[in-house]
């Protein structure tokens, strides 16, 4: 019996591999390309693989995702904190204010990544009927 080929595009894409991709900020395809030309903007296409990135939307997941894991760290740290040591509340709110801006930015992007991964993974390309761009 022969083995049954399919096109690239019919082909199993690992969805674990895909988002340790786009969390690192490469092309869930190759690994190697960018994953954003900016940013938090999504690259139209790989510069490496040529693979089209153009309709993934991660929309509001990302952000959600952020501060749900910003929150959940900062809440029990600053409690500790406070209970160990009794700073000011400037010290506090300056301290932890920083902290969480800083962390949420370092952890959008890779959770944004690791979203579009899994989108690229599992075929979701965007969410509306419009017509993909003609990328020349």
């Amino acid at each position: 019996m022969a083995e049954p080929t399919f096109s690239l595009d019919e082909a199993e894409r690992p969805t674990k591999q895909a988002m340790l991709r786009g969390a690192r900020g490469k092309c869930p395809c190759c690994g190697e390309g960018a994953l954003f030309s900016r940013y938090l903007k999504v690259a139209d296409h790989c510069p490496h693989c040529n693979e089209a990135l153009h309709h993934q939307r991660a929309d509001d997941g990302p952000a959600y995702l952020t501060i749900l894991l910003v929150s959940h760290l900062g809440a029990p740290l600053l409690l500790a904190f406070y209970m160990a040591w009794r700073p000011s509340a400037i010290s506090m709110i300056i301290g932890f204010g920083l902290g969480a801006v800083v962390l949420s930015l370092l952890l959008l992007p890779r959770i944004k990544g690791a979203m579009v991964g899994l989108q690229w993974a599992r075929r979701m390309h965007g969410f509306g009927d419009a017509p993909e761009p003609i990328v020349s």
